[in-house]
């Protein structure tokens, strides 16, 4: 683990103009610099990026963060994985805490895998291009594909010979462990031999997010049909099948670029696609499409266009799958390539720009799509027009958002040539049939399934909203100017007329506030407060980083929200345009003082009806009702004092 200390330094010496500029324009405006959003599609800049506070914020999508948090959206780093590389980036050295054995012995598992798997890519590669037999059966496989040098390097490919132990000898000789040899599943050990388990194959390495060679495919040349044609890794410590799409360390910056993810079977539509310059592309591996998968798509993009050959039967087997995709919310098209072609075909037929019109123009919606599909042969048959209706409603109630689904209804009812009412019914039928199914999942197995009674929805009590309004307000100048001095009078109860005093800004709202045990409603908001009030016991002053990059990610993101504002007009234009604006830094003591004082009058008359409430609840002779209008005395003068202050009338 990287030493706390070494985490601050870094966090320390991360400018984020400088981070986020790597990936990023941005132009200067005011004391922010602003660009165009890199996490969704904009024509105008909302993307602001503030160096004084080391914080982004887009105000089109809400992405917000630090350097640590913008590496890890954008890139998709782990949080290690982005500190070591601002470590990298200002020469920081990383200094790590003591890991346990058993922490030592599964980091050098992995380790030792990952070498086995980087020793066998360049051990294939060097066979591929250094030997006769890699050169006259595998390169020139690679070649007669229209693979260039510069892509076959790119992916790493390579050949594997036939000889039975080429590859184990060979890393036995360099030292490499027969164990981790065999943990990889790169070689094969049985009755009392070890021998490769690629052989007289060329080689596709498969790689992990960060691009490290974690398994193998390996397809055949030969036309023995007793062999398979693709031989792949076993599952090991760092090779999950289902988590892992080909091609997608390449492929994940482009796919937030375009925004979409073309999805293809196999490994040579991948290689192919690239060829033509067509990159945000990823590859099942001949495998189902798995939730784990579809969920590591949506980290880069919500569209997904499957590329299909002309095999209507294939397609037809994929659909269930593909409702997978539609209960994650994401958005799926289907692009269905010529009879006889596939995407790996096509590409290599056709050029690059004539290959990415052809997926634009034939790509439709995979409801549309499929309801096209199913109707061929159903004309005259009521039977299976039945079952196609059925089936199409099922995938459409996959859908999450009720706005899609009835869109989505009424554009099959006009390929269906049906009512539309008639399909909102079979689709609401679906629809109670799965709530009932998840609610009785919920509910215990004894006694009758009774049906759930769905919540009354009421309006916010506005007294709420303005409490909400003035405990957000409270903890942003806290964030925001916490540090700075003001002078006010008497920061223990600033409602009585006492002398002035000078005072740290977070002391006073602090003191002033537990003073009269004010809490706060939101958590997050308590916890940031709970923060300043130990550091003003402490004595201690700090900055507003110490929550934007606090561990505990509700109360990042939270200071960061608050933190972040709008580019400002920059002080040039508004001196040439004789523009002057009152800042709210210019009127800081104003500020505070009004804003403890409207948090302490709301937070005072919530009081105060809570004790109303409990008032016309007890009874005429008990012994409370004495205490309980002293109490709402009390607190009836304090709320008059601060309405006063405020300038305002209160209303009981």
């Amino acid at each position: 683990m990287i030493k706390k200390e070494t985490v601050e330094e870094i966090k320390n010496a991360a400018r984020i103009e400088e981070v986020v500029g790597e990936f990023v324009s941005l132009k200067r405006r005011g004391s922010n610099m602003i660009g165009l959003c890199p996490f969704h599609n904009e024509k105008t800049p909302s993307f602001t990026v503030s160096p004084s506070k080391g914080i982004y914020k887009c105000f089109g999508c809400g992405a917000s963060g630090d350097s640590t948090r913008f590496l890890m959206e954008h890139e998709k780093y782990s949080y290690p994985e982005a500190l070591r590389f601002l470590a990298g980036k200002y020469n920081i050295h990383i200094e790590e805490t003591e890991s346990t054995e058993e922490e030592k012995q599964e980091e050098k598992e992995r380790e030792s895998l990952y070498a086995v798997n980087s020793f066998a890519a360049s051990h294939f590669a060097k066979r591929l291009w250094e030997t006769d037999e890699g050169k006259s059966i595998g390169l020139s496989y690679f070649r007669n594909r229209g693979f260039s040098d510069a892509i076959i390097e790119k992916f790493q490919l390579g050949y594997s010979p036939e000889k039975w132990d080429d590859l184990t000898a060979e890393a036995l000789n360099k030292g490499y462990k027969l164990d981790y040899l065999q943990k990889a599943g790169l070689t094969i050990s049985k009755n009392n031999r070890d021998y490769d388990r690629f052989r007289n194959r060329v080689m596709f390495p498969v790689h992990n997010m960060s691009g490290r060679v974690i398994a193998f495919g390996g397809r055949i040349l030969s036309q023995d049909k007793k062999q398979p044609k693709y031989v792949n890794s076993p599952e090991s410590e760092i090779y999950t099948k289902s988590k892992i799409l080909y091609g997608i360390h390449l492929a994940r910056t482009p796919i937030s670029r375009e925004n979409n993810c073309l999805l293809v079977e196999g490994y040579t539509d991948v290689v192919s696609l690239h060829q033509t310059g067509i990159e945000n592309v990823v590859a099942s591996s001949g495998t189902s499409l798995t939730k784990e998968q579809i969920s590591l798509i949506k980290r880069y993009t919500e569209n997904i266009t499957i590329l299909f050959d002309g095999d209507d039967a294939g397609l037809k087997a994929s659909f269930r799958g593909i409702d997978m995709i539609l209960e994650q919310g994401m958005n799926v098209k289907i692009a269905m390539f010529p009879l006889g072609e596939d995407p790996d075909s096509f590409a290599r037929a056709h050029r690059s720009d004539e290959t990415k019109t052809f997926i634009e123009n034939n790509a439709s919606d995979f409801i549309v799509f499929k309801t096209n599909i199913l109707l061929k042969g159903t004309e005259n048959d009521p039977v299976k027009r039945a079952g196609l209706i059925k089936d199409i409603v099922e995938s459409i109630s996959k859908i999450p958002d009720q706005i899609k689904r009835t869109i989505y209804i009424s554009e099959c009812a006009n390929i269906l040539d049906m009512q539309e009412q008639t399909l909102m019914n079979e689709l609401n039928k679906i629809l109670r049939s799965e709530y009932r199914k998840k609610f009785r999942n919920h509910t215990e197995p004894e006694g009758p399934a009774v049906e759930p009674v769905l919540p009354e929805v009421r309006q916010k009590d506005p007294d709420q909203e303005s409490i909400e309004t003035n405990e957000k307000n409270i903890i942003r100048l806290l964030l925001q100017y916490g540090h700075q001095f003001i002078t006010i009078k008497d920061a223990q109860n600033i409602v009585d007329e006492e002398e002035e005093e000078t005072i740290n800004i977070s002391q006073a709202i602090v003191n002033d506030l537990v003073e009269d045990e004010i809490s706060f409603t939101l958590p997050v908001f308590q916890k940031i407060f709970d923060f300043y009030r130990k550091f003003v016991d402490q004595g201690e002053i700090k900055s507003n980083r110490f929550f934007t990059q606090n561990e505990d990610k509700k109360i990042a993101d939270a200071a960061i929200n608050l933190l972040a504002e709008p580019a400002e007009i920059s002080h040039n234009w508004k001196k040439k345009h004789k523009i002057y604006i009152v800042h709210e830094s210019d009127i800081l003591e104003r500020t505070v003082t009004h804003s403890i004082l409207a948090f302490k009058l709301d937070k005072l008359k919530q009081r105060r009806k809570a004790l109303q409430y409990e008032l016309q609840n007890t009874k005429p002779d008990d012994d409370n009702i004495l205490d309980l209008l002293h109490r709402i005395k009390k607190l009836d003068h304090k709320v008059s004092l601060i309405a006063d202050k405020l300038g305002r009338i209160v209303l009981r």
